[in-house]
């Protein structure tokens, strides 16, 4: 109880108590636009979810917790239409893709096709397989802007 709490406190307040919290919400942003493209999380999902959060943070389970706590949150605001949508989401994550280009580092393709195995309808497949050349595309042209600056 005491745990959950501590969670809920954290997440209420992630943008003042949490280190590099818009990372955090950069990397929810993207594992969101994986899981919502069906507007369901089944357990296949949630679990690959898990996997990859706990990968990206190995070291740190309970920030790996609020990764995915993030991701659910913004797939709950999309499915209930409040305050996100889909679209919103595509255009958030390209905006911060170009204002910040390091993080199109954070963009593991091979990851999210764990997310992508988890689809069963053919049309959810389509959907998932142009979110991922959506950020292939970003890759591209924001990783290539940061390799310049260098």
């Amino acid at each position: 109880m005491i745990k959950k709490l501590k969670r809920n406190f954290i997440k209420m307040f992630r943008e003042l108590l949490v280190y590099h919290h818009s990372s955090l919400e950069y990397r929810a942003k993207i594992l969101t636009l994986m899981v919502s493209s069906n507007e369901r999380i089944d357990a296949c999902e949630e679990q690959a979810l898990k996997e990859i959060a706990h990968h990206i943070y190995l070291d740190d389970p309970d920030r790996a917790e609020l990764l995915i706590d993030t991701v659910k949150e913004y797939h709950e605001k999309i499915v209930t239409n409040n305050g996100l949508d889909f679209e919103h989401l595509v255009q958030d994550v390209e905006r911060e893709s170009r204002a910040v280009n390091r993080y199109v580092e954070k963009i593991d393709l091979e990851r999210l096709g764990k997310l992508h195995n988890c689809m069963k309808d053919e049309e959810d497949i389509i959907f998932q397989q142009r979110i991922l050349e959506f950020l292939q595309m970003l890759k591209e042209e924001y990783g290539r802007k940061e390799r310049v600056n260098k």
